[in-house]
C-alpha cells in the first residue's frame, strides 16, 4: 500500500486478521509449535486459535526477521506463519534485510544453515507492506506540496528492489481520505461481511484443490494456474496488451491470473471474465508508477 501519512494504511493492515478465517486444526498445530519453540505461548493457552499478526520495527536485523542465532531459532517471518507479517514504512528497512524475504515469499519456508547443520522453519505468511511515496510523504497529494528532490526520492525508493516488488501480488494506492468521508455517517462494509466473502471464496478453493497439497489460489503451481485460470480470447488479448504496456514479468503474469481467479471466486463465477482480469491488472499498476 502506497499513500501519504494518515491515509489509513496501518489501520487497514491491522484489520486484515479480522477478515481471515480462524486457523483450522492443522494450521493451529503448526503455528503453536513455532510459538512453543520460543516460549511465546501465553499461560493456559495450549493452542493458538487466531491468526498471528506480526509488525516488526524497521530497525530489525536479518536474524530477527528470518531467524538465526548459534542455536537457530525462528524469526518474525516464522512467527507470522499462517498469519500476517506487516512491514510499515517499508523503505526505512535495511535493503539487505528486505532482500532476505525473497526466498521465503516463494517457498513458504526459510532454511538457516550453520557449520554442522541446517534448520528449516515454516514461513508461509501474508506479507503486507506500507510506504509513503517519498521521504516527506506528500508526493502526488493534491492538498500538500512535496519538496523532495528527485535524487532524494530515488534514494528513498531504491531500498525496495524490483525482484521484491515483483513477488508482491497486489500493489494499491491508498489516497488521503476527504473530509466528507470522515464526517459522514454512511456505514461501510463491515469486517464480518468481508470475512464471509473470504470464507465463501475459500470454500470454493477447498473444493477445487481437494486431493492436492494446494490450499489456496496463491499456492497454485504453474500447471494448476494453466488448468484453473483459462481465459477466453478477449481475456488473452487484454492480458497480452497489459504485459506489453507495463513490461510485466512471467511471475507477474501468473500472479495476475491467480488474483483474477480469486476475484472470480468471490463472485462465484466459474470462468475468469474480462472484468475480473482487468481488476487484477489494475492491482499491478504501481509496477510502473512506483518508480516514476
Amino acid at each position: 500500500m502506497i499513500g501519504p501519512p494518515g491515509s489509513g494504511k496501518t489501520m487497514l493492515a491491522k484489520r486484515m486478521p479480522t477478515i481471515l478465517p480462524d486457523l483450522n486444526p492443522g494450521e493451529s498445530i503448526e503455528t503453536t509449535r513455532i510459538y512453543s519453540t520460543v516460549g511465546r505461548l501465553k499461560p493456559g493457552q495450549p493452542l493458538l486459535a487466531t491468526r498471528p499478526f506480526r509488525a516488526p520495527h524497521h530497525t530489525i536485523s536479518n536474524a530477527g526477521l528470518v531467524g538465526g542465532g548459534s542455536v537457530p531459532g525462528p524469526g518474525e517471518i516464522s512467527l507470522a506463519h499462517n498469519g500476517v507479517l506487516f512491514l510499515d514504512e517499508l523503505p526505512e528497512f535495511n535493503r539487505q534485510t528486505l532482500e532476505v524475504l525473497r526466498q521465503p515469499l516463494e517457498d513458504g519456508t526459510v532454511t538457516i544453515s550453520r557449520a554442522l547443520s541446517s534448520t528449516t522453519f515454516p514461513a508461509n505468511f501474508m506479507l503486507i507492506a506500507a510506504l509513503n511515496p517519498c521521504p516527506c510523504g506528500y508526493r502526488g497529494d493534491p492538498r500538500r506540496n512535496c519538496h523532495c528532490t528527485p535524487p532524494q526520492i530515488e534514494r528513498y525508493m531504491s531500498k525496495i528492489s524490483g525482484p521484491l516488488i515483483d513477488r508482491i501480488d497486489i500493489h494499491i494506492e491508498v489516497p488521503s481520505v476527504p473530509f466528507r468521508d470522515l464526517s459522514g455517517g454512511k456505514p461501510g462494509t463491515s469486517s464480518a461481511e468481508m470475512r464471509e466473502q473470504v470464507m465463501s471464496a475459500r470454500r470454493i478453493q477447498s473444493t477445487r484443490f481437494a486431493g492436492s497439497r494446494t490450499r489456496h489460489n496463491a499456492d497454485m503451481t504453474h500447471r494448476q494456474t494453466r488448468q484453473f485460470c483459462r481465459l477466453d480470447d478477449e481475456g488473452r488479448n487484454l492480458l497480452k496488451a497489459s504485459m506489453t504496456e507495463l513490461g510485466l514479468s512471467a511471475r507477474a503474469h501468473d500472479k495476475i491470473l491467480r488474483t483474477a481467479r480469486t476475484i472470480a471466486d468471490q463472485e462465484a463465477s466459474d470462468a475468469i471474465e474480462p472484468m475480473h482480469l482487468n481488476e487484477a491488472v489494475n492491482y499491478r499498476m504501481l509496477d510502473r508508477d512506483l518508480w516514476t
